[in-house]
């Protein structure tokens, strides 16, 4: 995982191009989601941008089947690595397990979960959105993406035997029918899709044992970059700036978002010469300076805001950032 949930480039482009093929151009929707226009050259999108892209999508398509277009577009080309690995899987069971490994090359904005029955499996969606809600087209996305997948590498239209979404119904039955082609339910306690095991254990015409180790080789060294990159000092000062607050964030927390232990933490900050401490002071030293300038603000109450347990610590604490007590740099800086 990653402190801050993103989402691939690939994942973007396929929800621009179906605004495109509604007759929406690519800049009307950046516009009115409120992203500038070079956000098109970042390879990873944070959870909240894709979410306005969504909205704006909403708004631009008037579309209220927008989400099942997007997900019914989906290929292995979407996510390339990734969906080639998934390609030459031996089965359909096999390519979703892998899903699951690399998940978070495509979107850790949300997780996939297994529950295998005796004839059937559900494959369940659990969405990780940011501080917006998800747009319940989102939800819809991804699991036409699902039955859209499985009808590419199976080289067969994919019928699950039911589908339902936690979610009400956006648009007309009909346009459920055509994605899904199965029994679709409506505010249910979770979204996911359930299939035949016999579909899911059917070999994939494309398997391919020594190809799929290349990719699945190639495609771990991507999973192992990113997250070497999610341990990043300016992430981490990121994530400390939003969880600042009477209660310290700590290392361990830190540590379990990115799903590496304590240890790793601490060696991966210390390759780019940082700590978890330091970053954390450093953090409390810019909000302080912040929060210390407005001359209305309750010192004692800043003091608490920034987790110090007693006013005089973070008197001490001021005194050693900024060489002056808060009040005479209050003073200083009014002047």
């Amino acid at each position: 995982m990653t402190l801050e949930a993103t989402v691939s480039i690939g994942w973007v482009n396929t929800v621009i191009a179906a605004a495109q093929r509604l007759s929406v151009d690519e800049g009307t929707l950046l516009t009115t989601a409120g992203i500038p226009e070079a956000a098109g050259t970042r390879e990873r999108w944070p959870i909240d941008d894709i979410t306005r892209l969504w909205h704006a999508a909403e708004r631009c398509t008037g579309d209220p089947g927008f989400g099942l277009k997007v997900g019914a577009e989906f290929t292995p080309m979407s996510i390339s690595g990734v969906g080639f690995a998934l390609q030459s899987a031996a089965t359909l069971r096999e390519a979703i397990v892998m899903g699951q490994r690399f998940q978070r090359l495509i979107s850790d904005g949300g997780r996939f979960q297994i529950l295998a029955g005796h004839s059937a499996t559900w494959l369940v969606y659990h969405p990780r959105q940011g501080k917006l809600a998800f747009s319940p087209h989102q939800i819809e996305a991804v699991l036409a993406a699902v039955v859209g997948f499985a009808s590419w590498v199976t080289g067969t239209r994919m019928q699950p035997s039911r589908v339902q979404f936690s979610q009400p119904r956006l648009g007309p039955l009909a346009g459920y029918q055509a994605a899904f082609n199965c029994p679709v339910e409506f505010e249910q306690a979770f979204s996911g899709v359930l299939v035949d095991n016999a579909v899911l254990d059917q070999p994939l015409p494309q398997a391919d044992p020594e190809l799929a180790q290349v990719h699945e080789r190639y495609t771990t060294a991507r999973l192992t970059a990113l997250s070497i990159n999610s341990a990043s000092v300016p992430e981490i000062r990121r994530w400390l700036m939003a969880r600042l607050g009477p209660s310290l964030p700590r290392r361990a927390e830190a540590a379990e978002a990115l799903g590496i232990s304590e240890r790793t933490l601490a060696r991966r900050l210390q390759e780019q010469e940082q700590t978890f401490d330091a970053l954390l002071d450093e953090v409390r030293r810019e909000k302080a300076l912040q929060a210390v300038a407005d001359p209305s603000a309750s010192l004692p109450k800043v003091a608490e805001a920034l987790g110090f347990a007693e006013v005089s610590t973070f008197y001490r604490a001021f005194k050693r950032w900024t060489g002056l007590p808060p009040v005479r740099w209050r003073k200083a800086m009014l002047r």
